[in-house]
């Protein structure tokens, strides 16, 4: 062996022996009381068939194992920094449907049409959720569909959001009848505003998604959606359309984020489409990504759907701002806020406090559901402030609040892990109802599509086979964000010593919550 390689080999060991110390104590801690458990929120009874420490143990140990592989293996001169491209577009059978006019007018007019069904079917269909097309479609098709597909494929919630295609459509109608700059804005968007009002909007979305008792009822789901879209058309109208899209829509930021997961990209070359765009936030205007307003203004010939590896989207911290971070920490906050919700741990807590603080009657759920939603984001943002703070000190030389910035992209494989582990049954299991529903969507004795007398298979898969997914996505989405960690410890800090160092703090606080997730996901289902 080389020298050098004795020498990372030294730096390597001393770094695994200071990041085995916290994670074992939590740990024992976590584990003292471990039993075998059913798996959390299975339709069916499954005891693991080994306690559950082994399992914890063992998905702590995969964590801590790939941060030796990726410690030893990647140094400063093979870290990661461009990546491979593929054009999909330089294939003419891909060109001739994904870029074809016909193709993205349909999907576009498909999602304004499925978007009014949702409107129409809330208001006038009935009103039992899982007999109405809105809540199956909002909740489980969109919401967890929606979610896993622009992850894994790619943001076609950039390209079809129907909120966008009908301002697009009520602007060219408003320049047809004379209005001299149509729906163009004449307000700036102020810069301190960052993405909060995004952050403001999905924290209201998740408090009806987690606390509102009526979030299935169709009525409402109809009555919320028409009030957000008129919130999202006064925000476009007010300071631009893709201002707004790219800072104040809640899912255009959240998908956004997701899709820097995701295995395609689109590309701007040239420079010409991104003249006077402030939504891209780039300085080179001659290569601009996942701008999708620059992407629409281009030429055909400066325009690229490429095909990429996965997750390469997440090494560019590039304008993460504080609200932004204070964003992702809250998208994987609230999902597991989700998951302890129904936990017995969870709601042994919320009696507890009532009998101290006492009941509020009909309104207890909603006050102890809100407090929870609060406390427990910001406990995870003091968590991931006080880790970077360890970063920062052991580290040298990065400012806290760009460390914190650049390990921010690093937690979203562990939230997508989590969302996937803790909804895909959902999706499998009640997204099986969008069939009948789709034959029939009002209940009024439809049978558009043949499929209106459809009976959903809730034993489509069984719960072993749900638990060891669960297992795999947690591990599998951890070890993914232990990587992302690594290469940007990689790039902040001076040396390989010091970015091993650095990442410590990191690679504890993954896999305590690699234990924490699998743990909320091994409890059983208590309301």
């Amino acid at each position: 062996m080389a020298p050098s390689s004795w020498s990372h080999a030294r730096e390597m060991n001393v770094a695994l022996r200071r990041a085995a110390a916290f994670p074992v104590v939590v740990l024992w801690l976590s584990l003292a009381d471990a039993r075998p458990a059913l798996a959390h929120g299975f339709g069916q009874r499954y005891d693991l068939p080994v306690p559950l420490w082994l399992y914890l143990y063992g998905a702590a140990s995969a964590v801590l194992l790939s941060f030796v592989v990726f410690g030893f293996f990647i140094g400063e001169k093979n870290a990661p920094g461009g990546y491979p491209r593929l054009n999909l577009l330089r294939f003419r059978l891909l060109r001739a449907t994904l870029a074809s006019p016909v193709f993205v007018a349909g999907l576009r007019i498909f999602s304004v049409g499925i978007f009014v069904l949702i409107i129409l079917t809330g208001l006038f269909g009935d009103q039992t959720p899982v007999l109405n097309f809105a809540p199956t479609m909002v909740w489980v098709i969109w919401w967890v569909g929606g979610s896993l597909f622009v992850t894994l494929v790619g943001n076609v919630w950039a390209a079809a959001n129907p909120l966008k295609v009908v301002f697009e459509w009520a602007d060219r109608l408003t320049l047809r009848l004379g209005v001299e700059n149509g729906l163009d804005p004449d307000i700036p968007y102020p810069v301190s505003w960052d993405v909060w009002p995004a952050l403001a909007l999905f924290f209201a979305f998740a408090w009806v998604e987690l606390v509102f008792w009526g979030s299935a009822t169709p009525r409402n789901i109809a009555f919320l959606a028409l009030l957000y879209s008129s919130v999202t058309w006064a925000g476009m109208s007010f300071f631009g359309k893709e201002t707004w899209l790219r800072r104040g829509e809640a899912f255009s930021v959240f998908f956004d984020i997701l899709a820097r997961f995701a295995p395609t990209e689109v590309r701007v070359t040239g420079g010409a489409a991104c003249e006077g765009c402030d939504a891209c936030g780039i300085e080179n205007k001659d290569v601009c990504v996942n701008c999708y307003g620059c992407f629409a203004r281009a030429m055909p010939e400066h325009r690229e759907l490429n095909l990429r590896p996965p997750a390469v989207g997440l090494l560019s911290s590039e304008g993460t701002s504080v609200a932004r971070v204070a964003f992702i920490v809250f998208m994987l906050s609230s999902v597991t806020y989700d998951g302890l919700l129904a936990t017995p741990v969870w709601v042994s807590l919320i009696f507890s406090l009532q009998s101290i603080a006492g009941s509020f009657g009909a309104l207890s759920s909603l006050f102890y559901g809100t407090l929870g939603l609060l406390a427990v984001p910001l406990l995870f943002f003091a968590l991931y402030a006080g880790f970077v703070k360890l970063c920062q000190a052991l580290g040298g030389g990065t400012g806290f609040w760009k460390l914190a910035g650049s390990f921010a992209y690093s937690l979203v494989p562990i939230a997508f892990a989590y969302q996937a582990a803790h909804y895909f049954t959902l999706l499998l299991t009640d997204g099986q109802n969008i069939f009948y529903l789709a034959s029939d969507p009002f209940r009024w004795g439809w049978n558009l599509f043949g499929t209106g007398g459809y009976e959903p298979n809730a034993a489509i898969v069984g719960a072993a086979f749900v638990w060891y997914s669960q297992v795999a996505l947690i591990v599998a989405g951890h070890v993914i964000a232990v990587y992302l960690a690594h290469a940007v410890a990689l790039r902040s800090a001076p040396n390989t010593k010091l970015a091993l160092r650095s990442q410590i703090p990191m690679v504890a606080l993954m896999v305590l919550y690699t234990v924490t997730s699998l743990w909320i996901l091994s409890q059983p289902v208590v309301e």
